[in-house]
């Protein structure tokens, strides 16, 4: 299985290094060499089973990947501009995965010609439990790649379905008065 990761910082580096660990082949693309850099050194030390690759273009990172998960940051515009790019840049084939504790999958999915082949993850992909969520488009053959590629990493998944409303749980006050 191929992936493409894209964004090179603490949490994308991460999970390409886990990825890689696992044997999966792995395409890192960040706009920060430096970041790039940081992972190879990384992967080096750790010695994987799995190939781990840098492009430093996403068109380069995507070309041959199964699934493209993003790790930008987990608000509305940046979602859609790496889903755009994604969309327009990947194989038909490829599946888009992307974390988000606060946006829409159904929403999210629409904006894309692959709305069958988005999945969402909430609860992040760094720790060891992470639900998919089934937006009103996906393919259950996308759960079950993207859920099989996570639990190759020893990621336990359980799916979910996704509400119409965005969860804004980051922005609500705990015991504000009112």
């Amino acid at each position: 299985m191929r992936i493409a990761v894209i964004g090179a910082g603490r949490l994308g580096r991460a999970f390409a290094l886990r990825c890689a660990a696992a044997g999966l082949d792995v395409v890192l693309e960040d706009v920060m060499p430096a970041n790039l850099r940081r992972a190879q050194d990384e992967y080096a030390e750790l010695g994987g089973a799995g190939q781990l690759r840098v492009a430093l273009t996403v068109e380069d990172a995507v070309h041959d990947a199964d699934v493209a998960v993003d790790f930008v940051p987990d608000e509305l515009e940046s979602k859609l501009e790496i889903f755009s790019l994604l969309d327009r840049m990947a194989p038909p084939r490829t599946i888009l995965c992307t974390p988000t504790d606060v946006l829409s999958m159904t929403d999210l999915a629409s904006c894309t010609y692959r709305a069958p082949l988005c999945v969402g993850v909430r609860g992040g992909l760094a720790g060891d439990v992470t639900e998919l969520v089934r937006s009103r488009f996906v393919e259950e053959d996308s759960l079950r790649i993207v859920g099989q590629m996570l639990a190759r990493v020893g990621i336990a998944t359980a799916v979910v379905d996704d509400s119409d409303e965005p969860m804004l749980v980051k922005n609500q006050t705990v015991g504000s008065r009112q």
